[in-house]
């Protein structure tokens, strides 16, 4: 095989392919180890593949984070990154899964996995879509409202910043904060810091 065969070229569009996507299409694992060992894939994550050609965006993590979990949502400082509401650059990837959910052992991908159960889990999931795969993102104001909860996991500062940064740009409304602050059991942490910011 010197080039990707044209019925996985669909799936290489999307910038990731799933081993187990490409074996229910009728490839076996050894095909993709072929065409990783030709270079024209690399073996970025388990059972995750990137094609060369793919159009690699600076967001690539997050849909290799999707398609290996793909229940999980990205959270924290992904989700801070991805919404540029800070310039940190997370060198992990943060998603958020049930309790229950399978913990993902991965030596390639480098994620770090939060528990999250009921309603805090499942609010506030935005879907966008990124290289073609449509990956589940808190929003902007349920991402703060978790830096708060999570303070001790990425630093009060963080929090205080994206807070600060938030309101002063007005990206989502002191109202949504409260709502989701109720939701995650943040209102009374969150309450002396949004008096003195908003």
């Amino acid at each position: 095989m010197s080039k990707i065969p044209a019925d996985l070229h669909k799936k290489c569009e999307t910038g990731v392919i799933r081993a187990k996507d490409a074996i229910a299409q009728g490839y076996h694992p050894m095909n993709l180890k072929r065409l990783e060992q030709k270079g024209l894939l690399v073996h970025s994550g388990w059972g995750i593949y990137t094609p060369i050609s793919a159009n690699i965006t600076e967001h690539h993590g997050l849909v290799e984070a999707t398609q290996r979990v793909p229940k999980g949502v990205i959270c924290l400082l992904s989700a801070l990154s991805f919404h540029e509401l800070t310039t940190q650059i997370p060198f992990e990837t943060w998603l958020a899964i049930a309790p229950n959910a399978r913990h993902p052992k991965d030596k390639l991908l480098s994620l770090r996995i939060l528990h999250m159960s009921g309603e805090a889990l499942k609010s506030g999931i935005e879907s966008h879509e990124i290289e073609g795969v449509t990956v589940r993102i808190y929003c902007l104001a349920k991402t703060i409202v978790d830096c708060f909860k999570y303070r001790n996991k990425i630093g009060l500062d963080v929090a205080i910043e994206a807070l600060r940064e938030c309101l002063r740009a007005k990206c989502c409304t002191v109202d949504e904060l409260w709502h989701y602050a109720k939701i995650c059991r943040m209102s009374n942490v969150m309450r002396p810091y949004l008096e003195a910011i908003a």
